[in-house]
């Protein structure tokens, strides 16, 4: 049994409130069980020195744990972010930018921020899930408002955990689960293709066996929250 109730293939609960940054031109929170993320999105003009003269746009992520977020107080990333930091960005740049095409998008950077408010496990794939539903709302309003004349967006991304624990195979790890792991996986993946697979063994290797079920989970889990995405958009009518 699972130390919150949950079955070995079952994914916390899941809410994501949008329009939370009355500045961003797209916000949401993003909650799964007890980790939370604010993420925002904002269109500026210009673009990195590398397109200029393209007419080509770009995405761009940055991601931070706020000092309360854990039980110990986290220092703030003042000056250069540490490592982790600078990887999980890295990674959430890549997520958004493989389902985007920019070509002719007009040069623009979008500006993706992830904030974790609270950290109980899986706070970059949160970060993921809840930045594309930021990213779409941006993107619907500079339609709008016509600083856009074509959206970058091809797909819904999305991204979850799974692990071994104990020689059992779970979805989305909390804290506790995460840290007692013998491996564990990372995917980031659209309704039809994966865009990343991280996984490591952290005690002991994982067999090819063991692989295919730890990406049937993940891949389960990023269904559903595709579809919570697909969901919370249409409040806001606005489809992919």
């Amino acid at each position: 049994m699972r130390i919150d109730g949950r079955t070995s293939d079952e994914r916390r609960k899941m809410n994501i409130f949008t329009d939370i940054n009355k500045n961003a031109h797209g916000s949401v929170k993003i909650s799964t069980g007890d980790t939370e993320v604010l993420c925002t999105a904002m269109l500026e003009k210009g673009v990195p020195p590398f397109l200029e003269g393209s007419g080509n746009g770009w995405l761009t992520a940055e991601y931070a744990m706020l000092p309360a977020c854990t039980p110990m107080r986290k220092k703030r990333d003042t000056g250069k972010p540490d490592g982790r930091s600078v990887e999980i960005q890295r990674l959430i740049g890549r997520s958004l930018r493989g389902v985007c095409d920019f070509t002719g998008m007009g040069e623009y950077t979008i500006y993706i921020d992830c904030d974790v408010l609270n950290a109980d496990g899986g706070t970059r794939t949160a970060a993921i899930s809840g930045a594309f539903v930021a990213l779409a709302i941006c993107i619907d309003k500079a339609l709008k408002n016509g600083s856009l004349s074509k959206s970058p967006i091809q797909k819904h991304v999305a991204a979850i955990s799974a692990g071994i624990v104990e020689n059992e195979l779970l979805l989305d790890l909390c804290y506790v689960e995460d840290s007692a792991a013998q491996a564990d996986m990372n995917l980031v993946a659209s309704g039809d293709g994966i865009a990343e697979v991280q996984i490591t063994g952290e005690k002991r290797t994982v067999s090819q066996q063991e692989f295919n079920g730890l990406m049937a989970l993940c891949q389960k889990g990023v269904d559903e929250i595709i579809a919570i995405q697909k969901a919370t958009l249409l409040t806001k009518e606005i489809t992919i």
